[in-house]
């Protein structure tokens, strides 16, 4: 898959492509039914598959000191549509001369000009331009009168609404088994494995650490987890039990990360990227009354994790 992140000057081979269009945060099952229509269209008119997505969110542009809500860094999201088939994934910066674009600029100097793709395929709720002005009527209107194609995909429901709202909910709630049902996949937070304290060491329980700033915090507690390795002499899949939180324990102002203990391995995962699936949501953190009675406490965690994977589809 090629990412291209300069619109300003793309290259050739790069235009002429069907994309989907959307935030796609979370990549769940209702922006998979708009990507896979647009890998119908592209298909029957023989034209590479694309999407065209925005960095950063749009909603971190206008709001950059709410709370953090993305489910996928950029990296991650590229990973996830690289394994649905996409070919070309558009970046197009999302800054203030974007944001100030009517919905006849977004379409002419965007779409046509810059991207010149010939057909795009975007949901029903999709909105576009200054103040969010334009809407899908909007959309098939230009493309009928500056030369790309419109497709419209209807938004998608199972018992839950699909919508990366009610998935966030889920993860806030400690359910990821329902976030993942509304996902279409595992939810996986991805990241570089930084260094921590390195108490989990002295514990007997070395960790991976992983920052979560930027994202949108899960319950914060123990999961029983799977874990990729994505590069490096340890690439591969392995289970673990992981703790997402601020480590009571050992500080009241900690800031709040992801600490992985990987069954079965040693190694050096230092500078590693690793993605972490959510299997199921174990037990709230907790500060004990002392270190053992914390590692009998890990001691169980990983004990009832082995057991959820050893029973797990996914």
């Amino acid at each position: 898959m090629r990412i291209i992140r300069d619109t300003l000057y793309i290259d050739p081979s790069d235009r002429g492509a069907v994309a989907a269009i959307g935030n796609f945060d979370g990549v769940h099952l209702g922006h998979q039914a708009v990507i896979s229509l647009a890998r119908k269209v592209a298909d029957e008119a023989g034209l590479p598959l694309g999407v065209m997505t925005f960095e950063p969110h749009p909603r971190q542009f206008f709001a950059p000191d709410a709370p953090a809500f993305r489910l996928m860094n950029a990296e991650a999201k590229a990973h996830r549509l690289e394994k649905l088939g996409v070919e070309k994934l558009y970046e197009v910066p999302f800054n203030a001369a974007l944001a100030g674009l009517s919905p006849r600029e977004f379409a002419q100097q965007i779409i046509v000009d810059r991207l010149g793709l010939a057909h795009v395929v975007v949901g029903e709720d999709f909105f576009f331009g200054k103040a969010r002005a334009g809407d899908v009527n909007t959309l098939k209107n230009l493309g009928a009168e500056l030369g790309f194609g419109v497709t419209v995909t209807p938004l998608l429901s199972l018992e839950e609404e699909v919508s990366s709202t009610n998935i966030r909910n889920a993860l806030a709630e400690g359910r990821p088994g329902d976030a993942a049902a509304m996902l279409g996949h595992l939810h996986r937070i991805e990241g570089e494995v930084i260094r921590g304290d390195q108490r989990g060491r002295d514990l007997g329980y070395p960790t991976a650490n992983m920052s979560i700033e930027g994202l949108h915090q899960p319950k914060l507690g123990v999961y029983a987890v799977k874990i990729d390795v994505l590069e490096g002499t340890y690439k591969g899949t392995y289970g673990g039990a992981a703790s997402i939180g601020v480590r009571p324990m050992f500080g009241q102002d900690n800031v709040p990360n992801i600490e992985t203990f990987i069954f079965d391995f040693k190694g050096d995962l230092y500078g590693t990227m690793l993605s972490v699936a959510l299997i199921e949501y174990l037990r709230p953190e907790l500060k004990f009354d002392s270190l053992q009675a914390l590692i009998d406490q890990m001691d169980a965690d990983c004990r009832q994790s082995r057991e959820i994977l050893a029973n797990d589809g996914n």
